[in-house]
């Protein structure tokens, strides 16, 4: 039995095909203790890993919440109990858009905040990546 629960497992070589990648990873992974680690979201579809608003930094922001929130529940968590994000942007020009739309999804939380300008993403058209780490609760 795994330690861990993975969610949304997946092989690189599907994510980036044009790539000559091959490594096993997940969308996140609820640790025993019950943290949860979601990878860094970006505007991407996570059913057909499409790519979203390409050139738009705030609807890609949006787009990475929704799907933060989305993982989130999947463990058996959700937004209010985030209590780390990381922001990566590639331009330091995109800041206020992007924080604007992840504040949306983070009213009351008060987690803990780290960001980044970066060179660049795993791909030229994501502008905007966001990781969080939350906790699922105890039952009541």
């Amino acid at each position: 039995m795994p330690v861990h629960n993975r969610i949304r497992p997946f092989n690189t070589k599907e994510t980036y095909p044009e790539q000559k990648l091959n490594n096993d990873l997940c969308q996140a992974v609820v640790a025993r203790g019950a943290t949860v680690f979601v990878r860094g979201q970006i505007s991407q579809d996570l059913d057909t890993r499409e790519s979203l608003y390409i050139g738009d930094a705030g609807a890609q922001a949006r787009k990475a919440m929704e799907n933060i929130k989305m993982l989130l529940e999947e463990a058996g968590s959700d937004l209010s109990h985030i209590c780390r994000v990381v922001v990566y942007l590639i331009d330091i020009r995109y800041r206020e858009a992007v924080y604007m739309e992840m504040g949306k999804y983070l009213q009351g939380v008060f987690p803990v905040s780290t960001g980044l300008v970066v060179s660049a993403l795993a791909r030229p058209e994501w502008l905007v990546e966001i990781e969080a780490t939350a906790v699922i609760p105890d039952e009541a």
